[in-house]
């Protein structure tokens, strides 16, 4: 599966929105390079960690303003921070870390930008090139531990690749669903200062990356025979429910709000994953809450009963679909998503959309314009969900304490003590906190 990722990595390289940098001066050094490409791309905030193969590039940070260094304590916090930055600001969180422990540090967190779509990227240090393969201290194969944590990873050799190599692993972690890439960059190609002749891109290469600029603004094109397929199913369908993820979040405000309307429109009901949180609001009626292991009663029976599934912006994983084999055994399913590779990788579906969510869902809305959906067809289906709703499956009255004994952890451990205490708002606040490690449910 890797292998195949980075396949796609290396393919999509070739229509990137490739930065044409500009022609840096001989008197500056990789290091430099690196941060004014950066600069270029409209970087101004790092996260990082320093050490001994990294620290020319902090040299040259320390005499940057342009660019707001985050200190950290740990390289893993390194890189959940510029996720946090980067789901916060819709711009590609940068890292910096040295090589060896540090590098390997950050696995953890790229597996979860991995996993969220989240673009993250993540330079590391690494020993001087002539070093590489002999155990030096604090090396490590930076890019095979990183292979299956990254949509792309590679290592600069020269000083003259720095600006191009920098640019397109930045374009990479957003293009098509999003990630973290890395760039390895061994301490002697920091130091190093370019050869005049490899600075400036000829006229052929500027030409070259502006055509491949123009062709990856033009490449989408909307299946107008799957859009008026799935608007039909839609239309025709009389338990529908809608279920959307973190995709369109990544999408953006206007994907979600372009979601909302046409939820609306159809009159559905609307269940979101835990990355897909916001994208509808919680207060509308028609949410019938989160799904899956963690989700409402009435999320989950709508869906298992549901005669259609429309997916949009979610990967149909374990936490949601429980048994396969008799997920949603009823529906007819439709998925939009930007990764062709998510499209009938666990559920097989009766229409694919591959796509942004935002251009897919206005396309889609349009279709439904010319479609008839009277609101009485889901009478019979609402009354069923407001059945669901009236239990109140998040309703807690209060636990006892036998109850709440067993509610934090099955296993002996602080958590439980702390549980089964029965004034736990009373409990000193100093005491340790666990993360999912200590036996709590993971949410």
């Amino acid at each position: 599966m890797n292998d195949r990722l980075h396949a796609q990595a290396l393919a999509a390289l070739d229509t990137a929105d490739a930065v044409v940098p500009p022609a840096p001066s001989s008197a500056v050094n990789g290091a430099q390079i690196l941060l004014q490409t950066l600069i270029d791309l409209g970087v101004d905030t790092v996260f990082g960690y320093p050490g001994g193969a990294v620290l020319p590039l902090y040299d040259a940070l320390h005499a940057e303003p342009r660019l707001r260094h985050v200190l950290v304590r740990h390289e893993q916090a390194a890189v959940h921070a510029a996720e946090g930055y980067a789901r916060s600001t819709g711009r590609t969180g940068v890292v910096f870390v040295t090589s060896g422990p540090g590098m390997a540090n950050t696995t953890s967190g790229l597996l979860d930008a991995m996993c969220d779509s989240i673009p993250v990227l993540c330079v590391s240090g690494q020993v001087a090139t002539g070093a590489i393969g002999t155990d030096a201290f604090q090396e490590c194969d930076a890019i095979g531990i990183s292979r299956s944590v990254t949509k792309w990873n590679t290592q600069i050799r020269r000083c003259e690749d720095v600006a191009d190599v920098v640019g397109r692993a930045f374009t990479l972690t957003r293009q098509g669903r999003p990630g973290p890439v890395l760039v390895d960059f061994p301490k002697d190609v920091q130091l190093a200062r370019p050869c005049g002749e490899h600075i400036e891109p000829s006229s052929a290469q500027v030409a070259a990356l502006r055509a491949r600029r123009q062709a990856g603004k033009t490449a989408l094109r909307l299946p107008a025979g799957a859009l008026r397929r799935a608007a039909a199913m839609i239309a025709q369908a009389r338990r529908p429910v809608f279920y959307g993820g973190g995709g369109l979040i990544n999408s953006g405000s206007q994907a979600c709000e372009v979601f909302t309307e046409l939820v609306r429109k159809t009159g559905s009901p609307c269940t979101l994953t835990l990355m897909g949180l916001g994208a509808f609001p919680a207060s509308d009626p028609q949410f019938v809450g989160m799904l899956g292991m963690h989700g409402t009663l009435e999320a989950n029976l709508a869906m298992h009963h549901a005669d259609l599934v429309v997916c949009i912006g979610a990967r149909f994983d374990d936490r949601i679909t429980g048994k396969l084999s008799e997920f949603c055994p009823h529906a007819r399913k439709i998925h939009v998503d930007i990764d062709p590779a998510s499209i009938n990788k666990v559920v097989r579906v009766d229409a694919a959309l591959v796509g942004d969510c935002l251009p897919m869902l206005q396309a889609l809305s349009a279709e439904l314009d010319a479609l008839s959906m009277p609101a009485q067809r889901l009478t019979d289906w609402w009354q069923r969900i407001e059945g669901w709703r009236k239990r109140d499956c998040l309703a807690w009255p209060g636990l006892a304490a036998p109850a709440r004994r067993h509610f934090a952890s099955a296993t002996d451990g602080p958590a439980q003590r702390r549980a089964e205490c029965p004034r736990c708002h009373r409990i000193d606040r100093r005491g340790p906190a666990s993360d999912v490690g200590c036996a709590i449910p993971a949410f």
